[in-house]
């Protein structure tokens, strides 16, 4: 599972020029996949995993706020930097690569428990979890890029934040007795992560296209993500 983030491999052969155009569209579809994510998968999942849904409404919240203090953070020393020497980076490239952690520890998490119930059933949700993790990692490729990474470094990186699914694994090993509870609240925190970074960080990028055709491909990317969510409902 972790392999897939190796999906930017695809564009690496791709001429810059080529790569700039297609950016915007992949930012754009990386914000229909967490949105999609969020509202599709994982908020309504939480939900069935808690007895207090109100718990879970302020995991969510609590995940939107953590981030956007990460990103005052981030920001502070982005400009601290910048005084010293110029830095490139743009810090929605760590944010994506810090959710992308706490999303992967879970569907690790998720994969191990599968499999404690039965083979075919572990085996099915990892079927389920590759084919959901395909336009989101496609999607954060692209947003690792307009962040400023090179392509290597930001498939190197992706990779990286992937293996975060091994964490989740190995609490399930050491600690069979994760509670729905628990689980639920874990969800709805990466939800909240994931709706943040497509609303605050991503979006409002979208918004500088002025060209038609551009925004229309952007709109056209972020229903694509959204559809892409949507019809995983029915993979498994």
């Amino acid at each position: 599972m972790s392999l897939v983030s190796l999906v930017g491999l695809l564009f690496l052969s791709f001429d810059q020029k080529l790569l700039s155009r297609a950016t915007p569209f992949l930012v754009a579809l990386a914000a229909g996949a967490l949105m999609g994510d969020a509202f599709i998968h994982l908020i309504p999942e939480a939900v069935r995993s808690s007895t207090n849904v109100s718990f879970i409404s302020l995991s969510v919240i609590g995940g939107i706020i953590s981030f956007f203090i990460l990103e005052k953070y981030l920001n502070f020393h982005h400009e601290h930097d910048e005084c010293r020497h110029k830095n490139e980076i743009n810090p929605v490239g760590p944010l994506i690569l810090i959710s992308d952690v706490v999303h992967n520890i879970l569907d690790g998490i998720i994969i191990g428990v599968s499999y404690l119930i039965s083979i075919p059933v572990g085996i099915a949700t990892t079927v389920a979890v590759i084919f959901h993790e395909i336009p989101q990692e496609i999607g954060d490729f692209g947003v690792l890029l307009h962040s400023g990474y090179t392509k290597s470094r930001a498939l190197f990186y992706n990779f990286l934040s992937a293996l975060g699914a091994f964490i989740g694994l190995g609490i399930v090993y050491f600690l069979p007795t994760v509670s729905e509870n628990t689980l639920g609240l874990l969800l709805s925190f990466a939800a909240g992560t994931f709706i943040y970074i497509a609303m605050v960080d991503l979006v409002p990028e979208l918004h500088k296209q002025r060209n038609p055709l551009g925004s229309l491909a952007e709109l056209l990317g972020i229903l694509i993500g959204i559809a892409l969510m949507y019809e995983l409902l029915f993979v498994g």
